[in-house]
């Protein structure tokens, strides 16, 4: 199998463009039109795990955290990320990583947390704005069921939980083409009228390049008349963190425990308990104090995430109990979701769940 139709595939789900600017989600290391024997799935990138892939055969480590953020200037092995990189390239090793992308959509990490829980109903905590597009193109009556066909199956017209979603107005248009011409409907010289529906329809920027494809090989037209628009729109189903309610509600230290058993958890760090019982609870795995915030105002009783630095904890001011549990603890389902997320499509590619604890920090009880 080659390289690019695993990553083509992942990117199909959790695409490039809804990782967040300082990410370096993507092909790291390695050749897309390499062969790939087996993968080794983990949450980190060390060298431990470049070693556990050598030894079982691997030539493709995936990971969710990139071991590059920031430019390399030098590979002369001075430090673990350079010896990382460097073991991998002499052992022709690719190295995928697939971070903030998988956090934002909704099937990614913060929804295996999410079940882990228990929790129901769930939602995007802080959906995304600038990643939806609209369309907007004339054509003629006839050709206009066509062209919308097309469309759908280029990726247009999907909205939550609906497909082929699109807003049809019937007019006129008009044109005169020059002697170079060459028109589908009309006479060269002669101004022509003609019926045509307007279409408009939603479509997931990354999705532009099929979208026009379509719309250029459907239309009959020489010259296609078509408007694009960047929407301000957040993408209800892309974003950072979630939220969700529990069955019922909870005493707050029951839930605690509960948050602490569920997720591996060696210790919890957490507010002063607000006198409620919890219910409503926000969650975002990884490093998530930007979103406290919108968990209150989301009305959450608790929310559950990762690195609250200890002024942070202030900014409960009693409206919700923060609950940090590690950020190992909330990411650590990453690697079998990934693994489950690739076996699905593959069925019969080789695929490795690290037997490494990437964890850089040890608790002393």
């Amino acid at each position: 199998m080659k390289l690019a139709e695993i990553t083509n595939y992942l990117e199909s789900i959790a695409p490039l463009n809804y990782q967040e600017d300082y990410d370096n989600s993507g092909l790291i290391v390695g050749d897309p039109n390499m062969d790939v024997r087996a993968a080794l799935v983990a949450l980190d990138c060390i060298e431990a795990i470049v070693d556990e892939a050598i030894s079982t055969g691997c030539n493709l480590i995936i990971t969710h955290h990139p071991i590059i953020f920031k430019g390399l200037k030098k590979l002369n092995g001075k430090n673990y990320i350079e010896r990382v990189v460097l073991k991998a390239i002499k052992n022709n090793i690719a190295l995928y990583a697939i971070h903030t992308n998988l956090d934002s959509v909704h099937t990614g990490v913060n929804a295996r947390i999410c079940e882990r829980l228990g929790l129901s109903g769930t939602k995007v905590l802080s959906p995304k704005a600038g990643l939806l597009k609209k369309l907007v193109t004339y054509c003629p009556n006839a050709q206009a069921e066509q062209l919308r066909s097309a469309l759908f199956y280029a990726g247009g017209g999907s909205i939550g939980n609906y497909s082929e979603c699109s807003f049809n107005a019937d007019g006129f248009g008009t044109f005169k083409g020059n002697e170079d011409s060459d028109p589908y409907v009309g006479e060269k010289g002669v101004r022509h009228h003609e019926a045509e529906t307007r279409i408009e329809m939603v479509y997931p920027a990354q999705a532009e390049r099929k979208i026009l494809v379509a719309l250029f090989e459907n239309h009959p037209y020489e010259e296609v008349a078509y408007d694009i628009y960047k929407l301000e729109n957040k993408h209800q189903q892309v974003g950072s963190g979630m939220l969700g309610w529990l069955e019922y509600d909870m005493d707050a230290y029951d839930f605690l425990h509960l948050v602490k058993d569920r997720m591996h958890a060696k210790v919890v760090r957490h507010t002063a308990l607000t006198g409620k019982r919890i219910k409503k609870v926000a969650i975002c795995g990884g490093s998530g104090s930007f979103l406290l915030k919108e968990a209150i105002a989301a009305g959450a009783d608790a929310f559950i995430t990762a690195d609250f630095k200890y002024h942070e904890f202030f900014d409960a001011e009693e409206k919700i109990i923060i609950a940090d549990i590690g950020h190992f603890e909330t990411e650590q389902f990453t690697s079998n979701l990934l693994v489950e997320i690739i076996q699905k499509k593959f069925t019969n590619f080789a695929i490795r769940l690290t037997e490494q604890n990437t964890n850089p920090i040890n608790y002393l009880f």
